[in-house]
């Protein structure tokens, strides 16, 4: 697999001084489900926002297809999505269809192209019936599912979402999961930040889990310990009485 991401003794300190990223280094490749844990204030969003050029490290760096960042960031627009957790913040349109036209005539794309991303983003999101419906009047589920196919219609090879279940109901949920488990099957990267790890962790490849700032662990999801996921703030994803954990 090729190579996408590689951070290289990558830090970040605040300006009072508090410590966001302490010198962490770690590749990401094409095919990955990578999830990345940790307790809010972690650092995974503040390491995704260096990963495509958001932030500004105090020292290290990143690498996109082997290049630094800073020569990257046309590339890294068009084939790295990102959803936020702030969906409000991603609606751009009065209507979904032109929500979903926004992220791709900013990319230039036109015409008979720009029809078939809208189609095809709207089938992936299973918004199909809704493309003259006001973003206001969706529900939660939605809504999060308006952000990702906004991201689709860009047609990226990469999808960063920072915290996809918050605020759902389970079958918001559900939905969320299936989309995840089709896009993976057909190749994309997903990189998933999220503390509900239970909702995503048997679909993941990889589980990266940050604690402070720091890598406490990098590997195969079935690897990592129960004493490791309650001492980073975690659910332990492996329990009876949940539809979506492992049992």
């Amino acid at each position: 697999m090729a190579e996408l991401f590689r951070a290289l003794s990558l830090s970040h300190i605040f300006p009072d001084g508090v410590t966001g990223i302490d010198s962490i280094s770690l590749s990401i490749e094409e095919g990955e489900f990578l999830l990345v844990a940790g307790r809010n204030g972690a650092g995974k969003s503040l390491l995704m926002r260096h990963f495509v050029g958001l932030s500004k490290p105090s020292a290290g760096e990143i690498l996109y297809r082997g290049m630094p960042i800073a020569s990257q960031i046309p590339l890294i627009r068009r084939e790295v999505g990102y959803v936020f957790q702030d969906t409000e913040a991603q609606v751009f349109g009065l209507t979904v269809e032109e929500d979903l036209a926004f992220g791709p005539a900013n990319l230039c794309i036109k015409g008979l192209k720009l029809d078939a991303a809208i189609k095809e983003a709207l089938a992936k999101a299973h918004l199909e019936g809704m493309e003259n419906r006001s973003p206001g009047t969706l529900s939660g589920g939605e809504k999060r599912r308006l952000a990702i196919a906004g991201v689709l219609a860009m047609r990226p090879r990469c999808i960063i979402l920072d915290e996809p279940f918050a605020n759902l109901d389970f079958p918001s949920v559900q939905e969320i999961i299936e989309l995840f488990s089709a896009l993976n099957a057909e190749g994309k990267t997903l990189i998933v930040l999220t503390h509900e790890i239970e909702k995503v962790f048997s679909l993941s490849s990889r589980l990266l889990i940050l604690d402070q700032g720091r890598i406490v662990f990098d590997g195969l999801p079935k690897k990592a310990t129960r004493e490791l996921f309650l001492q980073s703030g975690l659910v332990y994803p492996y329990r009876e009485g949940y539809p979506w954990l492992i049992e």
